[in-house]
């Protein structure tokens, strides 16, 4: 391989690398803007529309629960009430009484 060659190439990787660094930091940028504006209550996400990654915004919703709470969605149809959600593997009163304030159907 040419020195010349060799140049295009780690200019190309490195700046593969810077535009995957920047969007990683834009997107963790919002999710923590979007989750400061929901743990403000200033908006709710409606359980039947919500995605995995607005879920994990939730106080104690990871990646698990969130896949767990759009599975139980997918089975059923859409939630009917919001009390629905402890039907959800991993969702008892306690958490419930925590996520429910920021959640709407």
């Amino acid at each position: 391989m040419k020195k010349s060659e060799v140049v295009v190439l780690t200019i190309f990787v490195v700046s593969l690398l810077a535009i995957n660094i920047h969007s990683y930091f834009r997107k963790e940028s919002l999710k923590a803007a979007y989750s400061a504006l929901i743990e403000r209550s200033m908006i709710q996400l409606s359980i039947n529309d919500v995605g995995e990654s607005e879920l994990e915004s939730l106080p104690g919703i990871g990646p698990v629960l969130a896949r767990r709470i759009i599975d139980y969605r997918d089975r059923i149809g859409r939630y009917k009430s919001l009390e629905e959600l402890k039907q959800v593997k991993g969702i008892g009163d306690k958490l419930y009484l925590k996520i429910s304030p920021y959640l709407k159907l």
